[in-house]
């Protein structure tokens, strides 16, 4: 049973008295045919690789091989352990971990996609602080990431989850959503606010490029992870506070493939447009790949 939109999880979940994730699973199982333990069992390990990730991308000379990003998770982790951080503290190192995640894909670190691995921090960044400052078991982390995986499913069905076909509201707009909706179920929200979180997160990632510098997943990427992080956590908030999204999420992620069906190419994930071919962005790119300036 192959999920295809976030009503049939609501509909099927609430028929079956099922929580979010059961069904989730249970869909899995039907449609891939590996046994639930076995796929727990993966999503248990998946979480490991990304706490792993995420710590080890606080070094301080963490530098990528380009030069154009690394030890920006160590410089926020530290304004937050000085104190000096204007967010709250599950926020604050939400982003310090959603950095530091996507320094470490830029540094040809071990890394989990997701969705993507330009998106890779946003996830984990969420739910890592959220474990530490609430209190939350693995298994409670591992039920979370089902949810977010459902969410990630549909998107990817309806829509895209690549940059190259659906710009950044694909890969960045796709993993907010799924951060805000897992985060939403930690938190206690009923099966409709988890979903309307994920539906907050992906309407107000709606039109974004994919213009990475020199055609690296590093700027705008690492530090993007940061920001959508917060956007994923204030979209929960929102969401558990009553805010509904007037579109559905089922529409919302149709109005996200329609719009990346008429995104010019040069702003997905081409590297000709946007940021990419800005003055100091084609001055980096020449600078990586010893292109001499022409005269």
């Amino acid at each position: 049973m192959k999920i295809s939109s976030i009503e049939s999880i609501l509909t099927g979940a609430a028929h079956n008295r099922q929580a979010l994730w059961q069904y989730i699973l249970q869909a899995e199982f039907q449609d891939s045919g590996v046994p639930v333990d076995q796929l727990i069992h993966r999503v248990e390990k998946t979480y490991q690789v990304m706490k792993q990730a995420a710590r080890a991308g606080l070094q301080e000379d963490g530098k990528s091989l380009s030069g154009l990003t690394g030890g920006d998770a160590y410089r926020y982790y530290k304004r937050w352990q000085d104190g000096r951080s204007i967010l709250s503290d599950f926020n604050a190192k939400a982003v310090a971990y959603a950095i530091a995640t996507n320094e470490q894909n830029a540094s040809m670190g071990v890394i989990v996609a997701a969705p993507t691995a330009g998106a890779s921090g946003i996830l984990p960044g969420v739910l890592i602080a959220a474990q530490e400052e609430f209190g939350y078991l693995d298994t409670d982390i591992v039920h979370s990431m089902i949810v977010a995986s459902g969410i990630g499913a549909v998107i990817a069905t309806r829509a895209s989850v690549s940059g190259a076909a659906g710009g950044c509201q694909a890969e960045c707009g796709s993993a907010a959503a799924m951060a805000a909706g897992a985060l939403a179920y930690l938190l206690g929200g009923n099966h409709t606010q988890v979903m309307n979180a994920a539906a907050l997160a992906l309407k107000n990632s709606l039109g974004l490029a994919c213009d990475p510098v020199a055609g690296l997943v590093e700027v705008p990427c690492v530090k993007r992870n940061g920001v959508y992080a917060s956007l994923a956590i204030t979209a929960c908030d929102m969401s558990l506070a009553g805010i509904n999204s007037v579109i559905p999420p089922d529409e919302v992620i149709d109005a996200m493939f329609q719009i990346g069906s008429v995104m010019p190419t040069c702003i997905r994930e081409t590297a000709e447009g946007g940021l990419a071919i800005t003055p100091t962005g084609l001055a980096c790119k020449r600078r990586i790949f010893g292109i001499k300036e022409e005269e």
